[in-house]
């Protein structure tokens, strides 16, 4: 058979051959046509691929600033930046051009690989390839997003020079941007104010600038002049202007101006945006408008899982839990999963409206139904537990819980404080610290609390120690808080070092002025509160409450009364805490009328009220009055409380009235109120006054609870009254062996042998006081 050499098969067809070349370069050329002008949205990874060969193919892959500036492109769009990467190294001519600079920094950039963005940027430059208007706002945008502060200076600095910032506002609009992500709205607002043609993108940077730096009110002030000289369409808000403005309403709780956006929203015809759509119902939701929030939810067409967890969390947030739940199903029946932070605010609101049925039986259904248990979900759990006071469970939530989180161990220490285990909240500090686990204000504060309460001060000290070295010093809560501690424990001096030093609020007056009121420094709390007005500061219910407190130690009527018409011209409204404090302040002053006066002008009183007017008629004597009072309480089906019964039984002990007095102790029984060892000082006092010394020593004898120093002293006093020295050495002798430590008991019996002429045992009791260390105290005078 014949063979023949490819060569020689040639040969006998050559017009086969040009015919096939020719077709072959005319497919080529038709395809790179096809591909160039292809939209990059109707193209796939595959059909890229085949183009790419087929260019190879050509020769023209590494020679065509086009073609391959679509390939880096396209490869982008795909997220495949490394092929993009590839195709920039291929190509053949060593000085490549803005263009395709541009290319590869927008492929990185595209897919969020803004350090490699910035980083072609840095070679372009090193290449002596000028950047452009479209080269600038992705590097400084790449900046933004990492947060590189400087190396966007050095951008600006560039660009400075080349003048690009003042020509072109979208070099401008990205400095905005990039400053304002920063958190530099200082230098934002200088390069705004630097662009003379200012567009919707510069003003929408500046806007969502203010509001995502925590100046909201500042963000609508920009909006609504961005409105003012937005005449023409470059100038006017758009969706993202709007959803900046509607965040900036949301944040600061304003119902009203979020009401206008809204309005205008509708009015301009961008409502049908989602975005702008969630927007409105969010800022309905935090402005707690559930009626309004209903209404925007109603109005969207798809509702994603925001939409639901904005308005299920706006009902969580008022206690209408009932209709969460019925929101919680119908989301479901959509075919919608609950996340964390929808579940977690279920469980919040359970756990602010101390629904604890309905709370437990939420948890059991996220753990039939497997939903998510993730960090939120745990601590809300840990919140609502505790909330309801069920320690125990949370405990145990806690404990099984495998990663806790710094807000778990945070949301744990304010629960054992709320529940009064001081000692549990002071061990789980510690275990923090052993931890490196960072403690939050509220906790530190409730760590103070504990300390203050335990009177351990020496941890208290520890602890404001850590709290200097962590500078939280400027945190109001937290000054306030040790501010309390010290005074509490009768360390003013630093108590008022802190008040000097930190910042203050109506809060901080409070406490210290409290501070001077319980150590007895009554001038200086009045003092404090004078300085408070004249600092044209606003002093509020309890600053009120706590002078007129000290004016009533003193006994000070001037004062008080100097209050009293602050409280008038300051237009105060006179409710039962403040007018009780007037009352009382009236009554220890000597002013009975006046304090009753008041007291009938109430229109609403509590057993506060009542006590109070009972007291000051006993303060005065007139035991007949209190008993008027009394019986006035009792028609008003006010129930009396242990403080009632005590007011009571004092009135009775300084007029005498002995019989009232034991008629009075045995109806504390009716109202289901126990005696406590002041009651019961009261009664043996009253009748060891009137004689009736067998009877108080039989009742002392039969009480329920140990007797303590008051109650052994109103029968020592009594004994030594009437000369009854047998009683009197038998009842002091009961009285060393409850409270040995007591000098009283011992200097008694010493003199009431004395008196009998029993020399020896007078001495011998002396003797006795010396052996035990019981030292007699010195005695002193105020003048």
């Amino acid at each position: 058979m014949l063979k023949l050499k490819p060569t020689q098969l040639l040969k006998h067809f050559p017009s086969s051959l040009q015919l096939l070349s020719y077709s072959t370069s005319n497919y080529l050329y038709c395809h790179l046509d096809s591909f160039l002008s292809t939209n990059t949205s109707s193209s796939t990874l595959q059909s890229l691929l085949q183009s790419h060969a087929l260019i190879i193919t050509a020769g023209n892959s590494n020679n065509n600033i086009f073609i391959a500036s679509k390939l880096i492109s396209l490869y982008a769009f795909f997220n495949k930046p490394h092929f993009s990467t590839k195709v920039f190294y291929s190509f053949s001519i060593p000085k490549k051009d803005t263009f395709l600079w541009n290319s590869m920094i927008k492929s990185h950039f595209s897919n969020g690989n803004y350090s490699e963005s910035f980083e072609y940027y840095l070679k372009m430059r090193l290449c002596n390839t000028p950047p452009n208007d479209f080269t600038i706002p992705m590097v400084v945008s790449a900046c933004a997003e990492l947060r590189w502060e400087v190396c966007g200076r050095y951008v600006h600095g560039l660009v400075s020079k080349s003048g690009l910032l003042m020509e072109n506002s979208a070099v401008g609009s990205s400095f905005v941007f990039m400053y304002a992500k920063c958190g530099s709205m200082g230098d934002a607002c200088l390069v705004f104010d630097e662009i003379i043609v200012k567009d919707v993108v510069a003003w929408t940077a500046l806007v969502i600038g203010y509001v995502q730096n925590g100046e909201s009110e500042k963000g609508l002030e920009c909006l609504c002049d961005m409105h003012r000289v937005g005449e023409d369409g470059e100038k006017r808000p758009n969706f993202r202007t709007l959803e900046g403005g509607l965040q900036a309403c949301g944040n600061l709780c304003a119902l009203d101006e979020g009401k206008c956006l809204h309005g205008f929203v509708v009015k301009i015809g961008l409502g049908f945006y989602p975005v702008v759509q969630s927007s409105i119902l969010s800022m309905y939701s935090k402005c707690g408008s559930v009626g309004d929030s209903y209404a925007s939810f109603s109005e969207l067409v798809d509702k994603d899982i925001i939409s639901w967890t904005s308005i299920i969390g706006v009902n969580a947030r008022f206690g209408l839990m009932k209709e969460c739940l019925d929101m919680f199903w119908e989301m479901q029946v959509d075919g919608l999963f609950a996340d964390g932070i929808l579940i977690s605010s279920i469980l919040l609101g359970f756990g602010n409206f101390m629904s604890e049925i309905d709370g437990k039986a939420f948890h059991g259904l996220i753990i039939r139904r497997s939903f998510v248990l993730d960090q939120l979900v745990h601590n809300a759990l840990l919140s609502m537990y505790c909330k309801f006071g069920l320690i125990s469970i949370a405990e145990k939530l806690f404990c099984i819980i495998p990663n806790h989180s710094k807000e778990s161990w945070n949301i744990m220490v304010h629960g054992y404080c709320k529940m009064g285990q001081q000692a549990k909240t002071i061990e789980l500090l510690r275990e923090m610290q052993q931890l490196g686990v960072k403690i939050d204000s509220n906790s530190l504060v409730s760590v103070i609390f504990s300390c203050s309460q335990l009177g351990a001060i020496c941890i208290g000290r520890s602890v404001h120690c850590q709290i200097v070295k962590s500078y939280l010093t400027d945190n109001i809560s937290i000054a306030n808080s040790l501010i309390d501690m010290y005074g509490k424990s009768g360390n003013l001096t630093i108590a008022w070092r802190i008040f000097n030093q930190t910042r203050r609020n109506a809060i901080t007056w409070n406490t210290m002025m409290s501070a001077y009121t319980r150590c007895g420094h009554f001038s200086d709390a009045i003092a404090l509160f004078n300085q408070m007005i004249l600092g044209n500061l606003m002093p509020n219910l309890a600053t009120l409450v706590t002078v007129l407190s000290a004016c009533s130690h003193l006994a000070s009527w001037e004062k008080g009364e100097r209050i009293h018409c602050y409280i008038k011209e300051g237009g105060y409204e006179l409710c039962q805490s403040l007018a009780t404090a007037l009352i009382d302040m009236y009554a220890k002053c000597g002013q009975i009328e006046k304090s009753r006066e008041l007291f009938n002008s109430m229109k609403e009183k509590d057993v506060v009220s009542w006590n109070v007017m009972i007291s000051g008629y006993g303060i005065h004597g007139d035991a007949k009055s209190a008993l008027q009072i009394f019986q006035q309480m009792q028609e008003s089906n006010v129930k009396p409380n242990d403080l009632t019964f005590l007011s009571l039984l004092n009135s009775c002990v300084h007029a005498g009235l002995v019989e009232e007095g034991k008629f009075l102790f045995s109806r504390m029984e009716h109202y289901s109120v126990k005696p406590n060892l002041k009651h019961y000082a009261c009664i043996a006092d009253l009748l060891g006054r009137s004689g009736n010394l067998q009877e108080a020593e039989a009742l002392v004898m039969s009480m329920p609870i140990s007797p303590d120093g008051g109650v052994w002293g109103a029968l020592l006093s009594a004994c030594v009254v009437h000369n009854e020295i047998e009683m009197g050495i038998r009842i002091a002798k009961r009285g060393i062996d409850s409270d040995p430590e007591n000098d009283g008991y011992y200097i008694l019996i010493s003199n009431m042998y004395s008196s009998m002429g029993w020399w020896e045992e007078a001495e011998q009791a002396r003797e006795i006081m010396k052996e035990k260390g019981v030292g007699k105290k010195a005695g002193w005078s105020a003048m």
